[in-house]
């Protein structure tokens, strides 16, 4: 009997099953320095203790986006090793900080699967819930990808989740004690608030990094992400690796420092599309747009909605006259951020 792990099917998967993912993580300070040498990433809450500090939390946690990586990472095996496409993503809040030190695992539920009409893959949406060692959730989210069948069997029924468009600002959860009254702008490198930003507003952040294959390597192993299509040549027919697409989101998100140095902790995902693929050898730019905005209890502190979009080719520029994504357009990412007032 086969001891190895082909990964999972679209026959595999049914409504309401729990999938409780393989391995435990527990991060230190060596994840948050690789994580800021793969990507310019600049926020000072994240950057600083003592930063952190004066903003009334205990130390500066780990980034937002990495306790996202190593949670998504740890579904990989379970979810989308075979995998023709990560689709889209819903329904994303982080719940709590993730500290260093702190050992975080990843559970998922069925909470969708449609067969394709081509009768050789399918689309399975999943709700996977983030939890540190105490048992509490730290970030959940929705996310669908289209999976290969493994015969060419009838499939169960279709079940399609209604999903919300976007996470309402209501829903939003501020960090215990942050407190951005006393927030220095200085520090921080820029002195836009939250006030400065206005709903329409696009802001191109300048700054273009060309993606190295090592870099891309590196980052996909640090969060133990096994997809056949981000390490193995031959597993597409144009020999090539394709980026993980978490890759993409973090190069942009450090790239949006210019010009939203400010936008210091992600608290929520709306919507995400990896609109194109994206290789090595490619310069991508990234611009933001200004979706909304909105004020929390939280003393001095705004959450503002950002369109985030990842391209290889001009800030602005987003669907052609058909509706459809631009070729040279790489992420299409709906975010909430919070922001001092």
């Amino acid at each position: 009997m086969t001891k190895t792990n082909p990964g999972r099917f679209f026959e595999d998967y049914a409504v309401g099953q729990t999938i409780r993912h393989a391995v435990p993580r527990t991060l230190s300070g060596g994840e948050r320095a690789l994580y800021h040498a793969l990507y310019p990433a600049r926020h000072a809450l994240h950057s600083s203790d003592a930063f952190a500090q004066s903003c009334g939390l205990p130390a500066a946690p780990m980034d937002d986006l990495l306790a996202f990586h190593v949670a998504f990472g740890k579904t990989v095996p379970d979810v989308s090793l075979n995998a023709v496409a990560n689709l889209g993503y819903a329904e994303g809040r982080w719940l709590a900080p993730v500290w260093a030190g702190d050992t975080l695992t990843s559970e998922s539920e069925v909470i969708g699967i449609k067969e394709n009409s081509n009768g050789k893959s399918g689309v399975v949406w999943v709700r996977t819930t983030g939890r540190n060692q105490r048992g509490e959730a730290v970030l959940s989210y929705v996310r669908w990808v289209m999976v290969r069948k493994r015969g060419s069997g009838a499939a169960s029924e279709a079940v399609i989740p209604e999903l919300s468009g976007t996470v309402a600002a209501a829903d939003l959860v501020v960090p215990e004690g942050l407190d951005f009254t006393n927030y220095d702008f200085e520090l921080a490198g820029e002195p836009h608030r939250w006030g400065d930003y206005a709903v329409g507003e696009v802001i191109d952040h300048v700054d273009g990094v060309t993606i190295e294959e090592a870099e891309h390597m590196l980052a996909t192993r640090l969060w133990q992400n096994t997809a056949k299509v981000h390490f193995d040549a031959t597993n597409r027919e144009d020999g090539k690796r394709l980026i993980y697409g978490g890759h993409v989101i973090s190069m942009a998100r450090a790239l949006s420092f210019n010009g939203l140095a400010n936008a210091q902790m992600i608290v929520g995902l709306n919507a995400g599309a990896h609109a194109n693929p994206c290789f090595a050898g490619e310069t991508i730019r990234a611009w933001s747009e200004v979706l909304d905005k909105a004020e929390t209890s939280a003393p001095g502190v705004g959450a503002i909605r950002l369109r985030l979009v990842a391209t290889k080719g001009e800030a602005g520029n987003l669907r052609g006259d058909d509706g459809k994504y631009l070729p040279e357009v790489l992420l299409d990412l709906d975010y909430w951020a919070l922001m001092p007032l």
